[in-house]
Formats: structure tokens, C-alpha cells, sequence
């Protein structure tokens, strides 16, 4: 996943977790409504939030998942390729070098 991703997704996370928590506000302030219909939007309204935290969880556990797996196939590539690692973490720190001694 690159970081245009993970940005959006973030945010797409943080988005839904404040959606829920204005909608179970909504629910509390409206919790002393009476009536057939406000019931009924009360109890939709609940099943649809506690869907949207399933799959906010959900997500959560795919993401952690996906984490894991880059780590552990970098982990894997250090160890079946150490000098490539090596050169690699060389030409990184070189370029970064060279950037930061311009300023």
C-alpha cells in the first residue's frame, strides 16, 4: 500500500469514528422522544451504527493484518538478502545525507 492509501484510509477512520460518536449523541439527546416513528428511526439508526463499528473493526484488523505481512516479507528479504539490505540502507542514508547538507 503506498502513503496516498494509508492517508486516505486514516482518514476514512478517523471520519467514520467521529460519525458514530455524533450519531450515538444524536441518540441520547433524542432517547426522551416518544412516539412510534421515533422508535423506530431510534432503533434503525442504532442497527446501522453498530454496523458501522463492525466493519470499522474490521478494517482495523485488515489494516494491522496488512501491516504485519509487509514486516514480516521485509524481514524475510533482509535476511535472504543481507547485502542487498546493506546496499540499499547505504544508498538511502546517502541520498538523505545529500539532502539534509544542502540546507
Amino acid at each position: 500500500m503506498n502513503d496516498d492509501t494509508m492517508v486516505q484510509k486514516d482518514k476514512l477512520m478517523n471520519d467514520l469514528r467521529t460519525v458514530i460518536s455524533d450519531g450515538e449523541e444524536v441518540l441520547r439527546m433524542t432517547a426522551d422522544e416518544v412516539g412510534q416513528n421515533a422508535a423506530d428511526l431510534r432503533s434503525r439508526v442504532q442497527a446501522r451504527m453498530n454496523q458501522a463499528k463492525d466493519d470499522l473493526r474490521h478494517l482495523q484488523e485488515v489494516a494491522v493484518a496488512k501491516a504485519k505481512a509487509a514486516g514480516h516479507a521485509a524481514d524475510d528479504f533482509v535476511h535472504d538478502n543481507p547485502w542487498k539490505s546493506i546496499g540499499i540502507a547505504a544508498g538511502i542514508g546517502l541520498v538523505v545525507g545529500l539532502l539534509i547538507s544542502r540546507r
